[in-house]
C-alpha cells in the first residue's frame, strides 16, 4: 500500500507545525498502518535473504559425511517437491490450464534454472568455501543485464559498467585468495559456481513473458517442481537406490533442512516481501545474505574471515549496491 500524494494546502495551513500538519493529510491511523507494512516486508526480505544463503552452510556440512553431489541434491529436491507441488497448486487455482506452449517454457525454465544451476552450484561448493560460493551468486543481476544487451540490445551505461567492475574486482580478489591457498581445485569450483549464475540468469531473462501469463507463484512451483523431477531421475539412472539409503542420519535431516528453511521458504518470503516494499528494496536488503554466509562459513564451517574475503566482499556489496539502485 502506498501513501496518496497530498493536496495543496493554503498559507493558513501551511503555518501549521509539522505533526498538525501530518493529521490534516493523511488519516490517524495510516502512516502506522503503512510503517509496519514496510518494516514487514523488510524483516521478510532479511529473513528470506538469510534463509536462502544457509543453503551453502548446508551443503558443505553434509559433505563432511562421505555424500555425492547427484546423492545430496536428489535428497534436497524429494523433499522440496510437495511444497513446490502446493505451491503450484495454490498458485492455479482458478486460473486456466497451460496449453503446450505454455508447458514447453515451463519445462525448459525448470530445467536451465533450477535443475542445471543447482547441479552446477552443488559441484562447485566440493571446491571452494561457502563465502566465495556466495559472492559468485550475489553477481546475478550483472549477468541478467549482460544477457539483455547481448540477446536483446538494452544499453549498458557508465553507472552500470561501473558497478559490475567494482563487484567483479571484489570477486577476483577473493577468487585469487582462494586460488593461491587451494590451487587449481578453486578455480574449477568457481567456473562451476558462476555457470550455476549464468544458468539461473537465463531463467531469469526468459521467464519475465511467462510470470505475467502464469503468475509467479504457479510458475516457481511448476518449474521447481520439474527440477526436481529431473534431480530425482538422474539419481536413478547413474546411482543404485541402496546408495539413498546408506546415507548417513545427518545428510537426511540435513537435506529437509535444505529444502525446506533454505529452500522453499525464502521463495514465499522473498515473493511476499517483493508484494510489500518491491523488487529494488528487497533486492538491496538481499546484501544480508553474503554476510550472512560469511558468518556462518566462520562459525559452523571454520572458513576463515580473512582481510582478502573481507575486501572483496565489500567490493562486491558496493559494486551490486550502485548496480541495484541505478536499474
Amino acid at each position: 500500500m502506498s501513501l496518496a500524494p497530498r493536496p495543496p494546502v493554503s498559507p493558513a495551513e501551511s503555518s501549521r507545525p509539522a505533526a498538525h500538519e501530518a493529521t490534516a493529510s493523511h488519516p490517524p491511523d495510516q502512516a502506522p498502518r503503512h510503517n509496519a507494512h514496510w518494516s514487514l516486508g523488510l524483516a521478510l526480505a532479511a529473513v528470506g535473504a538469510a534463509s536462502f544463503s544457509g543453503k551453502a552452510i548446508i551443503v558443505k556440512l553434509a559433505y563432511r559425511y562421505g555424500v555425492d553431489p547427484v546423492t545430496l541434491i536428489m535428497l534436497r529436491m524429494l523433499f522440496a517437491l510437495p511444497l513446490f507441488a502446493l505451491m503450484a497448486w495454490w498458485g492455479g487455482r482458478g486460473q486456466a490450464a497451460l496449453s503446450g506452449r505454455d508447458w514447453l517454457g515451463v519445462i525448459s525454465l525448470g530445467v536451465t534454472g533450477y535443475y542445471l544451476s543447482s547441479f552446477l552450484d552443488f559441484i562447485g561448493l566440493q571446491y571452494i568455501t561457502a563465502s566465495l560460493e556466495r559472492l559468485i551468486l550475489y553477481l546475478n543481476p550483472t549477468l541478467v543485464l549482460l544477457l539483455g544487451w547481448l540477446l536483446h540490445g538494452k544499453r549498458l551505461n557508465r553507472v552500470h559498467l561501473a558497478g559490475m567492475a567494482v563487484s567483479y574486482a571484489g570477486i577476483l580478489l577473493v577468487f585469487g585468495h582462494e586460488v593461491g591457498a587451494q590451487g587449481p581445485q578453486a578455480a574449477l569450483g568457481s567456473l562451476l559456481v558462476f555457470a550455476s549464475a549464468v544458468s539461473y540468469a537465463i531463467y531469469l531473462v526468459y521467464s519475465g513473458q511467462m510470470v505475467q501469463r502464469i503468475g509467479s507463484l504457479r510458475l516457481v512451483g511448476l518449474a521447481t517442481g520439474i527440477a526436481c523431477i529431473c534431480c530425482i531421475v538422474q539419481f536413478l539412472l547413474l546411482r543404485p537406490v541402496d546408495v539413498a539409503l546408506s546415507v548417513a542420519p545427518q545428510v537426511i535431516w540435513l537435506s529437509v533442512l535444505n529444502a525446506t528453511v533454505c529452500t522453499a521458504v525464502p521463495v514465499l518470503l522473498v515473493m511476499m516481501a517483493i508484494e510489500r516494499i518491491g523488487p529494488a528494496v528487497t533486492a538491496q536488503t538481499g546484501m544480508i545474505g553474503p554476510l550472512t554466509t560469511i558468518v556462518l562459513g566462520a562459525l559452523l564451517l571454520d572458513e576463515p574471515i580473512t582481510a582478502w574475503v573481507a575486501a572483496g566482499t565489500v567490493l562486491v556489496l558496493a559494486g551490486i549496491y550502485v548496480f541495484t539502485r541505478r536499474r
